[in-house]
């Protein structure tokens, strides 16, 4: 199918602005313009490629041409600067999970800090909903648990995040060492790190359920005692924050949490997304 580059941006806009009007403030075209380069689109693939819904989604067809616009957009953008020879910046779309982003992927962050010409567009999704995100084409490669790669990516295995089930000492004592009364924290609906603990020790009732949805928050509110959950071993300082030296206990010795962690990226000759890339499997090891 031969894509007509006028077309791929405008439904990239529309799926990015969410509407025909806000894509073509973005364009600086009218909304008819828009609207014609859709249809004409529409009429060249004989599918209806956008849900003209409020936002506006892409249909499982316009997916398909979304993910080919941005990794359009991204070549563009580096062909043009190497024609003019110089260094322009670029922006590329990435999901990363919360923990690893309070965590070693603040590396990524110093590395990008310190290039300078590579804007990061960070979507935060859980590791086992992020391909969602690869699939619709909203970003350019993902962290993610499934080491199945999406159609048109490579997949590289990265170290695994170790979880530790732990609660304040006063807490956990509070309850008599009972993990079915202790009260839990969640992260949020799709947080399952505590349930797999609990399933693992056959346990099937909890106290009081809290959800906490921020990584930093989600540590304070077990480190306060509001109840226990799993977290990181990096926040735990190689456990350094457990035993008699710290305020914390393991509820659950010998059954961490091993998460494990798969970059997955369109297979294209991206300069950038190659050095982001790097960046990753370096701050992941």
């Amino acid at each position: 199918m031969y894509a007509d580059s006028h077309q791929l941006a405008a439904l990239l806009a529309v799926v990015e602005e969410g509407s025909f009007e806000a894509a073509a403030d973005e364009l600086r075209v009218t909304p008819s313009a828009v609207s014609q380069r859709i249809k004409a689109l529409e009429r060249r693939v004989g599918q209806v490629v956008v849900q003209r819904t409020r936002p506006c989604r892409p249909t499982s067809t316009g997916e398909v041409l979304v993910r080919m616009a941005r990794q359009l957009a991204l070549l563009e953008a580096e062909a043009r600067a190497a024609l003019t020879a110089q260094s322009a910046a670029t922006t590329i779309a990435v999901a990363l999970n919360a923990d690893s982003l309070a965590t070693w992927a603040r590396d990524v962050l110093v590395e990008a800090a310190e290039a300078g010409d590579i804007g990061l567009e960070l979507h935060v999704e859980d590791q086992d909903h992020s391909l969602e995100l690869l699939r619709a084409g909203r970003v350019l490669a993902a962290l993610t648990a499934d080491p199945v790669a999406v159609q048109g990516c490579s997949v590289t295995q990265l170290p695994p995040m170790r979880y530790v089930p732990v609660a304040t000492r006063w807490l956990w004592e509070r309850h008599e060492h009972d993990l079915s009364r202790l009260p839990v924290v969640r992260f949020n609906d799709k947080d399952d790190l505590q349930d797999a603990v609990l399933r693992e020790l056959g346990v099937t009732s909890t106290g009081l359920a809290h959800t906490v949805p921020s990584t930093e928050d989600f540590a304070a509110a077990v480190r306060c005692g509001l109840g226990w959950g799993a977290l990181p071993l990096a926040q735990l300082g190689e456990r350094g924050d457990l035993g008699e030296r710290g305020d914390l206990v393991e509820v659950a010795p010998g059954h961490d949490v091993v998460v494990p962690l798969y970059w997955q990226r369109w297979r294209i000759e991206s300069a950038v997304l190659d050095r982001v890339t790097e960046w990753v499997r370096a701050a992941a090891g």
